[in-house]
């Protein structure tokens, strides 16, 4: 049997920090860190039990930090170049290294992060990390490398602005001056010379305040300056040395990678290096960030890719439905983009980069996020992802320091999750200190992820879109509700997600075409089980005669059917 793959997204910086009151721009000592050994078996056991298949532990590898960990042979980082005190994940500092921030026992870090891999497999679950292949900090320094590597940009001809062995691009005969104000309050002016590219394909050597100029970007082969030549043959050194970084971390024992900005690394070197790492690990995972629909495919049948994040078509038109600038209708077109590849895409509806649901700039309630969890979670055979504090109803909207009030959690600060706070109580996870509002929501989200996994029908079902049989009267308002079959075997779902803020009684039309295409027998009034309340429903079964079922507001309704 294989599961459908259920994603618990985690800043590990920040699940473990039960500092209570932290202060904006705060240090670590000021404001606290959480350590690989704040995921017990206890806390893996609970999230296990809310139906994850994964852990994604986002920030493992470690990156650019205004904290100072020299004394253990780490080199440090220009603050002017660091975003936030405590810095990016996204931003690499050193490949073959996990972050010393994680670690209770930094010189043992690696050891540290080793346990917590054995100890996520005990609880059942399997580890995801992120690889970050397009752009490294801009002071990035291997200490940690295996002896005889060669350090990315160590034999690269920096008088050259592109070539296909250098690791890196050059603005040779300029240094790096930002067109802002860089230095701030640091006392030594940061120097680069000749200034490198930007991560954010900015080949200029003066990157603006929006521009990722923490980082800078990875030479793959492609003379972005000149028509964006494409220069494969012979392999170029970057290529080898990230194959072997992915070889480096999949030895660990992990499950998978999530693979950051993987659209901006040419599919050529994916189609490469994926099979390589895959002839010695072939059950590991890779998820790609990609954005361009034009180019799914592309990763998929050429790049080699598992999974890519549905970002621009479920997550963006689901938002739109949940803010109600958008109508639920348009979730058909959704599928109906991606159907030859939907069990390749990534469901979500918050992960690091995007806002908290709950947040003020979203729908300003978790609530609201009840029916488009069903409808992500539900619809398809392909992988599910929720981001922590998601099932609690955190807000992100505290003001961290670099990161400002922006309905996000901080990726760049030192900070505490409110809500994963309370739920953790210093790892006895007794729940006392939640309210019965995130305790109802935390239970309902366990409820679904779970029955993706425990029903057939959902885990491995076939899918069928009602909407089309059901345009729109005064009982199915088309906007606002979203209908769709899941079926397996002897196994039926009718799933229902009201978007509206009021209880409706709903009458759903049964097409003929549906009894065709699961060659299955009309009948009249048959009994229902509804999943998510356990109650029994007697509905009419055949396309003369609409199911009447009334739908609770901002949620939905599973009735299963045994055929």
């Amino acid at each position: 049997m294989k599961n459908k793959m259920i994603i618990y997204q985690v800043f590990t910086r920040l699940f473990g920090n039960d500092k209570t009151a932290c202060i904006p721009h705060g240090n670590k000592t000021e404001n606290g860190c959480g350590h690989f050994a704040d995921f017990t078996q206890k806390a893996l056991t609970e999230i296990q039990k809310l139906g994850a298949t994964h852990i994604w532990y986002t920030g493992v590898i470690a990156h650019a930090t205004q904290t100072d960990y020299t004394s253990y042979g780490i080199p440090s980082d220009h603050p002017a170049i660091v975003k936030g005190k405590a810095g990016s994940p996204y931003a690499i500092k050193d490949y073959y290294d996990v972050d010393p921030d994680l670690a209770t026992k930094p010189e043992k870090r690696m050891k540290e992060f080793q346990n917590l891999i054995y100890r996520t497999h005990d609880a059942g679950l399997k580890v995801i990390i992120d690889f970050v292949p397009n752009h490294v900090a801009r002071q990035y320094q291997s200490a940690s490398r295996p002896e005889g590597v060669k350090d990315l940009g160590e034999e690269d001809d920096q008088n050259l602005s592109f070539s296909p062995q250098n690791n890196f691009y050059y603005i040779p005969g300029h240094p790096f001056q930002p067109g802002f104000d860089l230095q701030g309050s640091a006392p030594v002016p940061y120097e680069e010379c000749p200034a490198k590219a930007t991560g954010n394909d900015n080949f200029s050597p003066s990157p603006g305040r929006n521009d990722w100029y923490e980082t800078i970007k990875l030479n793959y082969g492609i003379d972005y300056c000149n028509g964006r030549g494409r220069h494969f043959d012979p392999i170029p050194s970057t290529w080898f040395k990230m194959r072997d970084i992915l070889l480096f971390w999949a030895g660990k024992g992990i499950d998978g990678f999530r693979c950051d900005m993987a659209e901006m690394v040419p599919v050529e070197f994916w189609e490469w290096a994926i099979p390589q790492i895959k002839c010695h690990y072939p059950s590991l995972v890779f998820i790609a960030e990609v954005y361009n629909p034009n180019e799914y495919r592309n990763y998929i049948y050429k790049g080699g890719f598992d999974y890519l994040y549905d970002k621009v078509g479920l997550y963006d038109t689901l938002r739109g439905v949940v803010c109600g600038y958008a109508s639920a209708r348009q979730i058909t077109g959704c599928w109906q983009s991606v159907d030859d590849i939907k069990d390749r895409m990534l469901n979500f509806l918050e992960n690091h980069d995007e806002q908290r649901l709950a947040s003020d700039f979203f729908a300003g309630n978790a609530e609201k996020g009840r029916p488009a969890l069903l409808v992500s979670a539900c619809m398809g055979r392909n992988p599910m992802m929720i981001y922590f504090g998601q099932e609690l109803g955190e807000r992100g909207m505290d003001a961290e320091g670099f990161s400002g009030k922006d309905g996000r959690t901080t990726i760049f600060d030192y900070w505490h999750v409110d809500t994963i706070r309370r739920w953790r109580n210093k790892g006895k996870f007794d729940t006392d200190k939640l309210t019965a509002q995130e305790l109802a929501l935390q239970a309902f989200y366990t409820q679904v992820l779970r029955l993706c996994n425990r029903e057939r029908a959902l885990r491995e079902g076939d899918f069928y879109d009602l909407m089309y049989a059901n345009n729109g009267s005064d009982l199915f308002n088309a906007d606002k509700c979203y209908a769709f079959v899941r079926r397996k075997d002897k196994d039926l779902l009718i799933v229902l997600a009201n978007f509206e803020d009021s209880e409706k009684h709903t009458a759903v039309n049964l097409p003929h075409h549906l009894f065709e295409f699961f060659q299955i027998q009309e009948k009249g009034e048959i009994i229902a089980t509804e999943l998510l309340s356990g109650d029994k429903e007697y509905i009419t079964f055949n396309a003369n005669q609409c199911v009447l079922t009334d739908i609770p507001a901002y949620s939905g309704k599973i009735l299963k059917i045994k055929l």
